[in-house]
């Protein structure tokens, strides 16, 4: 398996703190190929436990909701946290990760599909997008951007973070200064994670007893399909691409 955060030769220290970093299929030609070739640092051994579609999963996307939830919110055990968006590759990671953590995990989903999803994950309780939730949190987990950050901010107790990795419904929502300010609110961003932390991670989940939800799994020459499955919200975790 892969830690897909690429550094620049000679850096030394968190790897996504490189200015020049990147990331495999931005810079150098990615993974939806047969055979790829990447620094030999970046090559990781895959787990025993886990099959080769969901060891793939997990440099990216589990990396991803690893550094959100265990380096970026400060949440300790029994916090609430609440994930915005019920069915993606991060979001369910997340919801995984948070209930083995210890956490009560909150979930919003779009349909009830999406939301049984989650609830079969782990989640605690779930709601419909946008709905009032019966109490404040102490984090909210954002992948999603404009359609839910005014729900995010008001969803937060006094002192809470919202953890960003992502915007896909769009990257400028408003700001909502006065609620971030009056209640000393923090936003944080989260991008991918270091070698150190995927290591940490695959020992987490072995010893935690999950693996990554893996929606869809397609060979290569039906790769649209899944690129449209994803563009069409119709996920159930995370897509993955097979020789």
């Amino acid at each position: 398996m892969l830690h897909s955060v690429i550094a620049s030769p000679g850096w030394t220290g968190d790897e996504t703190f490189d200015p020049k970093r990147t990331l495999l299929t931005e810079k150098h030609q990615g993974t939806f190929a047969d055979t790829v070739a990447v620094p030999a640092r970046n090559a990781v051994p895959k787990p025993a436990g886990l099959s080769a579609a969901q060891a793939a999963v997990m440099g990216t996307a589990w990396l991803t909701a690893y550094r959100m939830l265990f380096v970026k919110s400060g949440l300790r055990p029994g916090q609430t946290m609440l994930v915005q968006g019920a069915s993606g590759g991060v979001s369910t990671a997340l919801v995984q990760l948070g209930r083995a953590a210890g956490m009560r995990v909150w979930v919003t989903g779009r349909s009830d599909e999406k939301r049984a999803l989650a609830e079969k994950l782990g989640a605690h309780a779930t709601f419909a997008s946008g709905e009032r939730l019966p109490e404040r949190v102490d984090a909210v987990f954002e992948t999603v951007g404009d359609a839910t950050w005014s729900h995010s901010m008001r969803a937060l107790k006094p002192g809470g973070v919202i953890v960003v990795s992502g915007a896909t419904s769009g990257p400028n929502p408003g700001a909502d200064l006065q609620r971030l300010f009056f209640l000393q609110l923090s936003v944080v961003g989260s991008t991918m994670g270091t070698r150190d932390e995927l290591a940490d991670l695959l020992t987490f989940v072995a010893t935690a007893g999950i693996s990554p939800e893996i929606g869809l799994e397609l060979p290569l020459d039906q790769a649209e399909q899944g690129f449209r499955s994803m563009l069409d919200g119709e996920t159930a975790g995370k897509i993955v691409f097979t020789r």
